[in-house]
C-alpha cells in the first residue's frame, strides 16, 4: 500500500522504516529540516525496559503538592483556562490509585520488553552505532522512604518477570564507581540491568538513512494542515505544498497529535509535559556514571553518551511552549553536581522539548474510527525505550498482520 507516516521523531522512523521492510511504499511528513529535530533531539538517553512507571501513581497528588513549594521541584504546572489541559489532569488524577497503577504499569512493561527484543533485532540487522550501552538503570534513592516506597516498582517487576535488583549503599557505589564521592548522600538504589542507554538523535538519523535506502521518501519543511477523509476513509494529507494520497496513515506527531485528529471527532487524550536536559561533555572519566542514574528526589536521569552526559528530567505542564526557563536548568545542574561533582556545567547545552503524555502513561497504538488512519503516539517520556516495539506493532496492524503481543488496550478505544 502507499502509506504516509506524519512525524519524522524516533516513532516516526521506526514506524517507516518497518512498514518499507513490510513491502509498502511509504513516505514520512515533518515539519522541520530533518529527522528527530524536536522532542527526540535531546532527550535523557535512557532506553528503559525495566525503568519505566507511568507518572500516575499512587501518592503523586500529595507529592505534587510538596513539589509545587520545593526549590528544585520535578513537576512544574503553570495552569490556565485551558479545557485540553484541565481535562487531561483530572484523568492523570484518576489514575492515581493502586489498581489503576498496576494496570498501567504492566501495559508498560510489556511493551517496553518487547520493544526490548525489536532494539536488539534492528541493532544486529542495521550494525547503526548511536553511543549505545547495555549497563543497565540505576534509580537512586537519598531517603529511606524513597527505598521503602520501591516496593510497589519491585512488585510489578516481578509479576512481569523483569530482572531487577534492590541494592544498598555499598551496591551501587560497585555498580557506578563515581558515586564513591557522595556516599553520604545516597541509602540504596533500585537496578534494572537490562535497560540500555543511546543518544536518541543519533539513532533516528542512521536508522532514516536505512529507511532511504529501503525506498522511504521523507519530505522535509511541510506543514501538516489536515487529514483528507471521504465516506469514513483516510484518503491522504494536505500539506501547505500539496495534497498526498494514501491507501494508510500513521499519525507519529506526538504532542500535535490531537490537534491533527480533532476535527475528525477522534479525541486523543495527548497534552504536552516539557522536559528539559544539559548535554556536558566529561573532562574526567572517572567520576562521571557508567550507565544510568536516576535520582529519584528530583525525578532527573543522568546518563552517559559517549565522551558526554545527558541529564534530562523534570515535567513542567505549561501546554505548547518550548522556552527555556533557566530555573530548570539551575535544577538539572543541582542534581549533576550533587551527585558527580567535578564537571564542568559551564560548558553544557540545554535544551528542552514537548513529551506527549497521556493520562494514564500508556501509549496509544492502533486503528481508530476512521478507516485506514493509524495512531503511533502518546509515548510520553519512553518513545525512545518503546519506538521499535511500537512500530514493529503498527507495521503488523497497516498490514493487516497479527501482532506478537496483546494490543488490544494500548488502542484510543480505551478511552471511550
Amino acid at each position: 500500500m502507499k502509506v504516509i507516516v506524519l512525524g519524522a521523531g524516533i516513532v516516526g522512523v521506526t514506524s517507516a522504516y518497518q512498514l518499507a521492510k513490510a513491502g509498502h511504499e511509504v513516505t514520512v511528513v515533518d515539519r522541520q529540516p530533518g529527522p528527530a529535530l524536536e522532542t527526540s533531539f535531546a532527550n535523557a538517553g535512557e532506553v528503559s525496559f525495566g525503568y519505566c512507571s507511568p507518572w500516575a501513581a499512587p501518592g503523586i497528588p500529595t507529592k505534587a503538592m510538596k513539589w509545587l513549594f520545593m526549590k528544585h521541584a520535578p513537576l512544574v504546572l503553570r495552569p490556565k483556562l485551558d479545557m485540553a489541559m484541565l481535562s487531561w489532569m483530572a484523568r492523570m488524577l484518576s489514575n492515581c490509585t493502586s489498581e489503576r497503577y498496576a494496570i498501567n504499569k504492566s501495559r508498560m512493561l510489556r511493551l517496553a520488553d518487547y520493544s526490548r527484543i525489536a532494539l536488539a533485532d534492528l541493532r544486529a540487522e542495521t550494525g547503526i552505532a548511536y553511543d549505545e550501552r547495555m549497563q543497565g538503570t540505576l534509580q537512586l534513592f537519598r531517603t529511606q522512604q524513597q527505598l521503602e516506597a520501591s516496593a510497589k516498582d519491585v512488585k510489578a517487576l516481578a509479576a512481569d518477570g523483569i530482572p531487577y535488583e534492590v541494592l544498598d549503599r555499598d551496591g551501587c557505589i560497585r555498580f557506578e564507581p563515581a558515586l564513591k564521592h557522595v556516599r553520604d548522600k545516597i541509602v540504596g538504589g533500585l537496578l534494572t540491568p537490562k535497560d540500555e542507554t543511546g543518544d536518541c538523535f543519533k539513532f533516528t538519523n542512521a536508522l532514516a538513512a536505512k529507511a532511504e535506502a529501503l525506498g522511504v521518501r521523507f519530505v522535509y519543511g511541510t506543514t501538516i494542515k489536515a487529514l483528507d477523509v471521504e465516506a469514513g476513509r483516510v484518503r491522504g494529507v494536505i500539506t501547505d505544498r500539496e495534497r498526498m494520497s494514501a491507501e494508510a496513515v500513521v499519525v507519529a506527531l506526538g504532542s500535535y497529535s490531537p490537534l491533527l485528529l480533532n476535527p475528525l471527532g477522534i479525541r486523543l487524550p495527548v497534552y504536552p509535559v516539557k522536559g528539559y536536559s544539559l548535554t556536558i561533555p566529561i573532562t574526567e572519566a572517572s567520576r562521571a556514571p557508567e550507565s544510568t542514574v536516576m535520582d529519584e528526589t528530583y525525578k532527573i536521569a543522568i546518563t552517559r553518551l559517549g565522551d558526554r552526559i545527558r541529564v534530562g528530567g523534570m515535567a513542567e505542564i505549561s501546554g505548547y511552549t518550548n522556552d527555556l526557563g533557566l530555573a530548570r536548568r539551575s535544577t538539572l545542574e543541582h542534581s549533576v553536581t550533587d551527585l558527580f561533582p567535578g564537571g564542568d556545567v559551564s560548558k553544557a547545552s540545554f535544551w528542552s522539548g514537548l513529551r506527549p503524555m497521556t493520562p494514564d502513561g500508556t501509549p496509544v497504538i492502533g486503528a481508530t474510527k476512521v478507516a485506514g488512519l493509524f495512531l503511533n503516539t502518546g509515548h510520553g517520556t519512553l518513545g525512545w525505550t518503546m519506538s521499535t516495539g511500537s512500530a514493529r506493532l503498527i507495521g503488523d496492524l497497516v498490514s493487516g498482520g497479527q501482532p506478537e503481543i496483546d494490543v488490544r488496550d494500548l488502542a484510543i478505544s480505551r478511552y471511550g
